[in-house]
């Protein structure tokens, strides 16, 4: 019997996915790879079974599949291929796995990752959406369940590095103020059009948008740093997290990214968790948590660091991140309608369906045509979701380019 760490990647053909088996393959003797899922990029995932050699490989449909058999025909490769979000689900709750990446982009990563879950596994999570669509039903069932839940997105680690450690994981009910934490302070970059004059957004194209100036990321998670919806998914997330509200959370712009997050005490102290934007550090330290291996990410030399600026964000450059915010106070189905018309509104843009500037407009018209709705249990939360989306192609098509 293998002492290794048996892995699943929910994403594997992503950054995030890729990211993760980078570290994996530096730490050969602790980590081993059960299964990868991945959507339909079956020329990708042909390249990581034969690299990595899962037992199990899972595409999204059966086409994809049957793609993934063809690349690997005439190879030399056991993978078991199979197809669907129920294999993806069944997978992350495998008896021989112990941990599970949940890095699949979107809504689509929420039933596998709550398979994990529900089975106990450790998960990290670089899926917030599951957070932002289901906050109170994921953090029951991670207590319920017994899960360890570990954050990878930058900055939701580096506040879990600065927190004390009766805060570190959701099995707590324990409230910052009772550990002497006054706020959060999470950091974000600003994006490629921090300084860019405001009247000129709605001209920013696709290439624009893709281009962060720190960060490697897939096109989705790129265009929402540049509007900083993804700061407002993350304030979101950030509130299940750290078991907080909305108020003990502050969104503080740093254009370096070196600064990836920090927790403010009520002695007046302020712990910052640093470090090269490379995504392998917080998922070096969830995947060997609570001891420390190599990420292959070279450290600070600061020497080189010029400086450091900090400003508050600009609502009126980023709407996106007040309307998330905001949709955060309002509760559990405004955060859901939010997340699933930005899903909508993205593709829409990266289509060269609507306007940059009409992603907020298209997000705020949804989120006004459904505050009301009421979400408890996963019925609920996946139905909102469904009218969310649905509200969102109305919206697209009355500002359609």
């Amino acid at each position: 019997m293998s002492c290794k760490q048996q892995l699943v990647i929910l994403g594997a053909t992503g950054s995030i996915g890729t990211s993760t088996l980078d570290v994996i393959a530096r730490n050969p003797s602790q980590f081993e790879v059960f299964a990868l899922t991945a959507g339909e990029n079956a020329k990708s995932m042909a390249q990581l079974c034969l690299e990595h050699h899962p037992v199990f490989a899972v595409m999204a449909s059966d086409n994809a599949a049957e793609q993934l058999k063809q690349h690997l025909s005439g190879t030399a490769c056991k993978t078991i291929i199979r197809s669907g979000t129920e294999s993806m689900s069944e997978l992350a709750a495998h008896p021989s796995v112990d941990a599970v990446m949940s890095a699949i982009v979107g809504a689509a990563g929420l039933i596998p990752t709550l398979s994990a879950v529900e089975a106990g596994k450790k998960v990290l999570l670089a899926n917030k959406e599951s957070l932002v669509m289901s906050g109170q039903l994921f953090i029951d069932k991670v207590k319920q369940h017994k899960a360890t839940l570990l954050p990878i997105d930058s900055e939701h680690n580096a506040i879990f590095q600065c927190l004390p450690g009766a805060l570190q994981g959701s099995k707590t009910n324990a409230k910052l103020a009772e550990h002497g934490v006054s706020k959060i302070l999470l950091t974000g970059s600003g994006g490629p059009f921090l300084t860019r004059d405001i009247n000129t957004l709605s001209t920013v194209t696709v290439a624009e948008a893709v281009a962060h100036p720190n960060w490697s990321m897939g096109q989705k998670i790129s265009v929402d740093s540049a509007t900083m919806m993804n700061k407002g998914l993350e304030f979101i997330e950030a509130k299940w997290l750290f078991n907080c509200v909305a108020n003990d959370i502050e969104v503080v712009i740093h254009p370096q990214s070196i600064i990836h997050s920090m927790v403010q005490y009520q002695d007046g102290s302020v712990l910052a968790q640093m470090g090269n934007p490379d995504m392998r550090t917080p998922i070096a330290h969830a995947l060997a948590y609570p001891q420390r291996i190599d990420a292959g990410v070279k450290p600070l030399d600061f020497s080189d660091i010029s400086d450091f600026t900090f400003t508050k964000p600009d609502f009126a450059r980023y709407p996106n991140l007040k309307l998330a915010i905001t949709a955060c106070e309002a509760g559990q189905g405004a955060t859901t309608t939010v997340n699933a018309a930005n899903e909508v509104a993205v593709a829409a843009f990266l289509k060269g369906k609507i306007k940059f500037t009409d992603i907020y407009r298209v997000n705020a018209q949804t989120l006004d045509a459904t505050a009301d709705v009421n979400v408890h249990t996963l019925d609920e939360i996946l139905a909102c979701d469904k009218l969310a989306r649905e509200q969102a192609v109305q919206q697209i098509r009355k500002v359609q380019c």
